[in-house]
């Protein structure tokens, strides 16, 4: 078996030629490449911190707007609230209106009934009167003067009132 044994002239002229070639490309390649590396790392880098601080900016937004929903609805609450205590509020305005008209009413009729019961009253007592002193007039045979009259129609209306009162 034959070992295979690297010539070594050609092995130092390939080794300089790597050595020439690395130096070629450490000059110029490398300095290139690593600037392009470093750039596209750069910018991956902001990237991330550019999506971080989106996150971090969505999730600020996503509290306000947590926060303001939930003051929206407590306002709104407050809002439904205020709305019901006011229509309780007219509507007991409006029950003590509605009240107080009727006792209005309820006070006219009864002063309303008792006017109408004065006047038929008093018109009562007149033709009373008249007919006491007719009938007087015809019982007695003779006519009665003015004082007897006062005094007769006095003494029936005092029997009158008293027997309405009852």
């Amino acid at each position: 078996m034959e070992l295979i044994i690297p010539n070594t002239t050609e092995m130092w002229v390939n080794i300089v030629a790597f050595l020439i070639l690395f130096v070629v490309l450490a000059k110029f390649a490398f300095p290139p490449i690593t600037k392009m590396l470093d750039e596209r790392a750069d910018k991956i880098r902001e990237s991330l911190e550019k999506a971080e601080d989106t996150r971090v900016e969505a999730e600020r937004l996503l509290e306000e707007y947590k926060v303001q929903m939930a003051e929206a609805r407590a306002e709104a609450t407050q809002v439904i609230e205020q709305g019901r205590k006011v229509a309780e509020s007219m509507k007991a305005e409006i029950l003590a209106k509605a009240r107080e008209e009727a006792e209005a009413e309820k006070v006219k009729a009864i002063e309303a009934i008792k006017a109408e019961k004065s006047a038929a009253m008093a018109e009562i007592k007149g033709e009373v009167a008249d007919l006491s002193v007719a009938v007087a007039g015809k019982i007695l045979g003779s006519s009665l003067t003015k004082a007897d009259h006062a005094a007769l129609i006095d003494k029936y209306l005092a029997e009158v009132g008293s027997l309405n009162e009852n």
